[in-house]
């Protein structure tokens, strides 16, 4: 049985990309637009989502903080975010409107888990995580094949890590100041350094700070007892070579032994770099979309 065909949209804060698609080696068309003001960007979605015919169901990975609890008045919602003018705005209803078939939803950092974990470096594991260290820090969570979401969905980027012995800096979160993403987002090593993540010397002393926050993260996370392999991407894990090596060395030292999952070790392939690129996200919405037809 061929896989269906589904509408897939990554809503990104500076652009969306809409594909059709059934899988990585069956995209018939891929889209790119501009994120503007929500009018504006959602009517382009909503074009190119009527002008393709024959898909069996939507997925929507949306940027956020979005609303997940079915329940609620506001799910599908982009929440309370600092892009500006997108706070409290309708994102999957008004498209499911639209597309007039069944529909996922979730954001877009567990939308890339789940495109690892279909097509990518999770491929073969169910219950998985996908770290993005990027303009921000994201993780997203997926357990027995489906994201993992409650009240709202999981936002260990703006977890406060130990802080490493001497580091005093305040951090450039917003909101926290010295959280992960305030430490070592894109942002916040320009912040601290002067200089964007990918032109910083390896041998710089702020990768120090940055691989320790992150092997923080990634202890929390294996705490969680979800995942069976935490994969890293975004603009900064994939523009340094050096610091996956890094973070892998600090996260065994800062378990200390503690965890003796079998499939912890060997850590390398605990701990790998991402597979898809810049299509996880994309393809992660085609799944949603899957998981969609699957609830019925």
């Amino acid at each position: 049985m061929s896989a269906p065909l589904i509408a897939g949209v990554e809503l990104g804060g500076t652009k969306v990309i809409c594909v059709l698609a059934s899988g990585p080696d069956d995209v018939r068309e891929r889209v790119q637009i501009p994120t503007t003001t929500p009018d504006e960007t959602l009517t382009a979605v909503e074009e190119v989502l009527r002008r393709w015919s024959g898909y069996a169901a939507l997925g929507i990975a949306s940027f956020g903080p979005v609303s997940l609890d079915r329940s609620a008045a506001t799910y599908g919602y982009i929440t309370a975010t600092t892009k500006p003018g997108w706070s409290d705005t309708d994102v999957g209803l008004r498209l499911a409107k639209v597309a007039g078939v069944p529909f996922g939803f979730d954001s877009d950092v567990n939308g890339a888990a789940l495109g690892e974990g279909r097509w990518g470096a999770s491929h073969d594991v169910n219950d998985h995580a996908y770290i993005t260290v990027g303009t921000g820090v994201g993780v997203g969570l997926v357990l027995h094949g489906a994201p993992v979401a409650g009240m709202t969905h999981a936002e260990l980027g703006h977890v406060r890590p130990l802080r490493m012995a001497g580091d005093a800096w305040g951090g450039s979160c917003a909101f926290h100041g010295d959280c992960v993403e305030g430490l070592v987002s894109g942002t916040a090593i320009r912040a601290r350094t002067g200089t964007a993540a990918q032109d910083l010397a390896a041998t710089d002393p702020a990768w120090d700070t940055v691989a320790h926050t992150l092997a923080q993260l990634c202890h929390t996370v294996v705490l969680t007892g979800i995942p069976r392999r935490i994969v890293m991407g975004g603009g900064v894990m994939v523009g340094v070579p050096h610091l996956l090596p890094q973070i892998r060395t600090r996260l065994v030292a800062s378990l200390g032994g503690y965890v003796a999952a079998p499939g912890l070790l060997p850590i390398d392939r605990f701990v790998v770099p991402a597979a898809l690129g810049d299509m996880a996200g994309p393809l992660g919405a085609v799944q949603l979309g899957v998981l969609a037809l699957d609830r019925g």
